[in-house]
């Protein structure tokens, strides 16, 4: 959603003291962004974003004055989780600071930097208001700009009453964490609606009709949701050289941005120590040479400064090359070379340590991954925790099973087994996509 605004023009609230907005969220980049805004004029407004300091803040005028300022002290720096986030108002409670509670996760923020609420009681809070110019917008400023950058799932509004976060999670007996209500029942209210429930419709599911139309950028479907989070490349994993601006990602950190030149080496944000993963990437151009394999938990930021297989604890395999390394020494020669918009596809068997390579649905050098036959690399041990890696100056996109290689969905998808995960080629026997679910087969 990195250029995306959804917008919506309200009608009368059903009543301007009381509201609830709720949605999951996975942040890809960690700019200042705007994630939803009740937008009336330049003097009534307010807005519910990410900040420059990381900070969750909601920011409201009426008549040019601050009505509400709230700032955590909580940083929200994680780029591979959903943070469920919620805004639920009441301005006809008697503590003033009590008329406006964000929530995060289930649980009530309460660790404010700036903590300003001078709405009075029963006023009409400027999240509610509506006139005839006024609209909400999800995913970017009024203006389509402070976009958004990651994915949206299970949006939710309730015009007219402030409702517990019970409605939409619940905290899993077994892990302690708070899980998603897919099908949370409320009463909507005038302005009220559901968009992004199952897939990327902007299609009210509620009681109303009260639809969205995309003001701005493209809307892209993805596996990745609140019940199943999936691998993304990992740019928060700093290398030693300092250079860690030089590449950057998009499409919900699946994308990979070029380098024109030298190396940087970066893993993914999910990793294992045991089972037997496949994913896919395709490369978007020949900038530079690109390599794509594995790392391990020995991975520092010296080892990121250069090229995968360059160091010990790396596997890889380099498409202009044609040729697998580890530690520096090139193994295996006779692979093909690669060229834009080819698909690269990758299977790792973590529980006997072998990892295969193959291209446009044909597995190099004669493997097969679901036979266990002629691996690119045997040996790899059983007992590291292990993570999908990628460097070099090309740009590549990858499917960890989101069924889109950027914002191109897969052309036809294979087969698989394990129901998990969309892939342009059948994933081999036994194998399965890297996301929460996949872990705990």
């Amino acid at each position: 959603m990195a250029t995306t605004q959804l917008k919506r023009t309200n009608g009368s609230p059903t009543n301007a003291y009381k509201g609830t907005f709720s949605a999951w969220i996975k942040r890809s980049s960690l700019s200042n962004q705007r994630l939803f805004m009740n937008m009336v004029d330049g003097n009534n407004y307010c807005w519910l974003a990410f900040n420059s300091s990381h900070q969750l803040e909601v920011v409201g005028l009426v008549s040019g004055s601050t009505y509400c300022d709230y700032k955590t002290n909580r940083l929200f720096r994680d780029t591979n989780a959903y943070y469920h986030i919620m805004v639920v108002i009441d301005t006809t409670e008697g503590t003033a600071t009590n008329r406006m509670k964000l929530y995060v996760n289930g649980a009530q923020e309460t660790s404010f930097a700036t903590h300003t609420f001078s709405g009075g009681q029963n006023s009409n809070h400027p999240l509610l208001i509506a006139s005839t110019t006024n609209y909400h917008t999800i995913g970017a400023a009024e203006n389509a700009q402070v976009n958004f950058d990651g994915l949206m799932s299970h949006i939710h509004f309730c015009d007219g009453t402030a409702l517990a976060p019970t409605v939409f999670g619940s905290t899993d007996s077994t892990t302690g964490e708070w899980k998603i209500n897919t099908s949370p029942s409320f009463t909507p209210g005038n302005n009220g609606y559901t968009i992004l429930k199952n897939g990327n419709t902007i299609t009210d599911q509620s009681a109303n009709s009260n639809d969205f139309t995309l003001g701005a950028g493209t809307l892209t479907k993805t596996e990745d949701n609140p019940s199943n989070v999936f691998a993304t490349w990992n740019f928060l994993s700093s290398p030693s050289n300092g250079n860690v601006g030089d590449i950057t990602g998009s499409n919900g950190n699946t994308t990979t941005s070029s380098l024109g030149s030298g190396y940087r080496s970066y893993p993914a944000t999910l990793g294992y120590t045991t089972g037997k993963f496949y994913w896919e990437i395709k490369r978007n151009n020949t900038t530079s040479d690109c390599h794509l394999g594995i790392t391990n938990e020995d991975l520092t930021p010296a080892n990121q400064a250069t090229w995968i297989g360059n160091t010990a604890n790396g596997w890889m395999y380099s498409l202009d090359g044609g040729v697998t390394y580890n530690g520096g020494s090139s193994t295996n020669s006779g692979y093909s070379t690669s060229t834009t918009g080819d698909i690269i596809m990758v299977a790792h068997d973590a529980t006997n340590g072998k990892l295969y390579f193959g291209k446009n649905g044909s597995w190099q050098g004669s493997s097969n991954p679901a036979t266990e036959a002629y691996p690119a690399f045997t040996g790899l041990s059983t007992s590291k925790f292990w993570f999908p890696a990628f460097s070099g100056g090309s740009s590549n996109s990858a499917n960890f099973g989101n069924g889109y290689f950027g914002t191109t969905a897969v052309s036809s998808a294979g087969t698989n087994a394990s129901g998990i995960g969309i892939f342009e080629y059948d994933v081999p026997t036994g194998y399965t996509a890297l996301s929460t679910k996949g872990l705990n087969l």
